[in-house]
């Protein structure tokens, strides 16, 4: 409970002060009251009796705060707090470490940089985590305050940033390092809406070039903040480079390693491949390509080359095309490879139909018909009857 603001203390110091002003306020417009001489025993003796109150000086926040919230409570009743004061006060601690907790206990999809696409268990699972603290919450501050405490609007502060800073690395980052990121993409994205406005209002495309210089001036203020692992925790999940790289992977499994590895390896590359787009000149033109190269290189060898030929395939077009189908259809991806050798043998055919120069043009439209509905037959056995129904389905245009 250290660290707590000075508006609490002063919460409780100016209702002690005001406390103190009403009383003195009070006995000034009292008429005085004639106070008793002493009685003859009490003369006799030579004895006077008052009554004396004491009053504690010299008043502390340490006295008063504990790591024990019931020991806390009473500690602020026994200074004379008002119950909605500690209420308040309470109500703010409790809410602050709830806070807190659900930025290093929940995992979010994003906190997992190395999957190209959100595993939506893992998204439904920190839905149900953040549920379970807010319900640990209110429970804790019903045992401490009593059911009414809810009778007013206490929130649970919202967490929401430009990205989230959650999880076991960035989760953990101090208030003040956390304000500072936030800072900084708040200054990196009017920056960049800034020029995306000007040149829009010139009629111009956006220099890309320029983009990844904005992009680069931005890293550079995270990097004078941040220490090295929250650093490359913050590039590894939101960067350009680990988005793009993010994209390239998509439909190949790496585990956080090989992703980290990649990353590392291929960020750099990334990062001058956006400084010299669209830059012209063969010079510029050469410098691409060999990055582009070196780019391949490094995915070879961090992936082996029977992931690199499975990174390969899925990239294909048609590959893309039969793994949409096998989605639209709610098939296993085992189904995947055999719809794309479909869609290739297909391919091939009418590209031999159409470069066929001893047919006519009506005999080609026949053959090139007889082909779509033998593909469309394969398909079918392939999805079964369930599954390619699914598949039309998703073709279809709903009405207006």
């Amino acid at each position: 409970m250290r660290g707590r603001a000075p508006l609490l203390l002063s919460l409780v110091l100016n209702a002690a002060l005001l406390a103190v002003l009403w009383s003195l306020l009070q006995s000034d417009s009292e008429p005085a009251t004639p106070v008793p001489g002493p009685g003859p025993a009490e003369a006799n003796n030579g004895l006077v009796r008052t009554n004396v109150v004491v009053r504690r000086q010299n008043f502390v926040w340490s006295d008063v705060e504990s790591e024990d919230y019931p020991t806390y409570i009473a500690n602020l009743r026994l200074i004379g707090c008002p119950e909605s004061t500690i209420r308040d006060i309470i109500v703010a601690e409790v809410t602050q470490m709830f806070a807190r907790r659900r930025t290093s206990e929940v995992v979010t999809a994003s906190q997992q940089w190395w999957r190209s696409e959100p595993d939506p268990a893992v998204a439904w699972a920190a839905v149900a985590r953040i549920r379970e603290l807010e319900d640990e919450r209110r429970a804790l501050l019903s045992r401490l305050l009593g059911p009414e405490w809810e009778s007013m609007d206490y929130p649970l502060p919202s967490l929401e940033t430009l990205v989230p800073l959650d999880g076991a690395v960035l989760g953990a980052l101090s208030a003040e390092m956390k304000r500072a990121v936030q800072r900084i993409e708040r200054e990196a994205l009017q920056r960049q809406s800034e020029y995306l406005a000007a040149r829009e209002a010139a009629g111009e495309q956006p220099d890309p070039a320029e983009l990844a210089r904005l992009r680069a001036e931005a890293r550079g203020a995270l990097a004078a903040v941040l220490p090295p692992e929250a650093l490359e925790e913050y590039l590894l999940r939101y960067s350009q480079e680990a988005t793009d790289l993010r994209r390239r992977l998509a439909g190949v499994d790496t585990s956080p390693e090989e992703f980290r590895a990649l990353f590392r390896a291929i960020d750099p590359l990334g990062q001058e491949l956006g400084t010299t787009s669209g830059a012209g000149g063969a010079d510029s033109l050469k410098r691409r390509s060999d990055l582009e190269q070196e780019r391949e290189r490094v995915l070879r060898q961090v992936l082996g080359e029977e992931r690199y030929e499975e990174y390969r395939l899925v990239r294909n077009p048609l590959y893309q095309q039969a793994r949409g189908v096998a989605a639209a259809a709610g098939v296993p991806d085992d189904r995947i490879l055999p719809l794309a050798a479909i869609y290739r043998l297909t391919e091939i055919e009418e590209a031999q139909i159409r470069n066929d120069t001893s047919l006519s043009p009506d005999e080609k439209a026949v053959r090139l018909e007889a082909m779509r509905i033998a593909q469309q037959e394969s398909v079918s056995q392939l999805l079964g009857a369930e599954g390619y129904q699914r598949y039309l389905n998703s073709l279809r245009v709903p009405s207006p």
